[in-house]
């Protein structure tokens, strides 16, 4: 896997400043004890003069592409110029009332607009909770009795469902929704699974996530397949490892039920790339989005790629953060592979939350932040002595 230790590449969009910033970052999220302080204060201190800005010049200005869609359009075009494209993932989080839910779905459907004939972002993609509330998604999931605002307010997530996949069917963008909980996801993969069915007749054009730290996912995937086939519509997966796995095991034992999780992180990659493997195989099926940092999964994807009679690579996507694992998203671009960033935006009080779990999870994912150092320093030593 050298390929992913070529710096010069992984680093071309970053001066010196930028770098070195970057390091000073992930030194920080390789201390759990400053994270967990971080997370404790910043909610507080945000509000203190001068404190917004320097989140605004460090964190955010490192994992996020700006305030607005308009502000973030710069480093769409940065990516687009190495051949990478962007996600622009509105990352407001936390909101629970039905004015923010009306005000994401107008921000996505911009977005999708905005997506429109451009190349440079070839998908939308939009969080369920940001469409309605979590506690609604797991009453509908457990097949509970609404109350009557309750089934004002199911109601209302799948109108903003049905509207956001038809524009998105409507002007040919590929549209994402991503996974949350477990508790709150079953809600979500019927209706995604809805959406499919009436969107995906002739393309895929909803894409739907699987978190493979579940270890009911490989059997859904199948079985999604199989109804698929039957009924004759397409599918499309972001494939992922999974971000909640901390808090799922938590609830599972607070609550007492079995825990949805894997027993071991490799039973974990076991069933991504079991996953990775069913999909590509049905390519005439199925659209691929490997979502991961693990160097391994990108390589070993490469590879089936390279060896493939037919490599249908305009169904197969690889996706990193922004802000994270540029070794792998530019080489991999480099290569020609199809290569995409989300690209996180919003007000930069809305997304401390985002910020925080971005940087919990780089202290929780085993040597994520200290990869990113090795590979930064390796970089700036060799800027170092190529301009003494």
């Amino acid at each position: 896997m050298k390929i992913f230790e070529n710096t010069k590449i992984a680093f071309q969009s970053k001066n010196n400043y930028e770098l070195r910033r970057a390091h000073l970052l992930f030194e920080a999220v390789n201390i759990p004890a400053l994270v967990n302080f971080s997370e404790w204060v910043l909610p507080f201190a945000k509000h203190i003069p001068g404190v917004k800005t320097l989140i605004k010049k460090s964190i955010f200005a490192h994992f996020c592409g700006g305030e607005t869609r308009k502000e973030s359009l710069e480093t769409v075009e940065k990516l687009h110029e190495k051949k990478i494209g962007s996600i622009l993932d509105y990352s407001i989080e936390g909101k629970e009332e039905e004015s923010a839910y009306d005000n994401c779905f107008q921000e996505i459907n911009e977005i999708i607009f905005l997506a429109k004939d451009n190349p440079a972002i070839p998908f939308v993609v939009f969080k369920p909770t940001g469409y309605g509330s979590i506690h609604l998604y797991e009453k509908v999931g457990l097949k509970e009795k609404l109350t009557e605002k309750e089934q004002i307010a199911w109601e209302n997530i799948q109108k903003r469902y049905f509207e956001t996949c038809k524009n998105a069917y409507e002007n040919d963008v590929l549209l994402m929704i991503d996974a949350e909980e477990s508790w709150m996801q079953d809600a979500v993969d019927e209706l995604v699974t809805e959406m499919m069915k009436i969107f995906n007749r002739e393309r895929c054009i909803i894409i739907n996530t699987l978190q493979m730290y579940r270890h009911d996912r490989l059997e859904f995937l199948k079985n999604q397949y199989e109804e698929a086939e039957r009924e004759n519509y397409f599918l499309g997966y972001k494939v992922v490892r999974g971000a909640y796995m901390e808090k799922e095991r938590e609830r599972a034992l607070e609550k007492g039920y079995p825990s949805p999780i894997q027993p071991d992180k490799q039973s974990t990659d076991n069933d991504y790339n079991a996953a990775i493997d069913f999909i590509f195989h049905r390519q005439d099926r199925i659209l691929l989005f490997a979502g991961t940092h693990n160097e391994l999964s990108c390589f070993q994807l490469k590879e089936k790629l390279e060896k493939s009679e037919n490599p249908k690579t305009q169904q197969v996507w690889f996706g990193q953060l922004l802000g994270m694992s540029d070794n792998i998203s530019y080489v991999l671009a480099d290569l020609n592979f199809h290569v995409a960033k989300y690209v996180p935006y919003g007000p930069v009080n809305d997304v401390l939350p985002y910020l925080i779990r971005r940087a919990k999870e780089n202290t929780s994912v085993a040597g994520q932040s200290g990869r990113e150092l090795i590979l930064i320093e390796k970089e700036l030593k060799r800027r170092k002595q190529e301009n003494p």
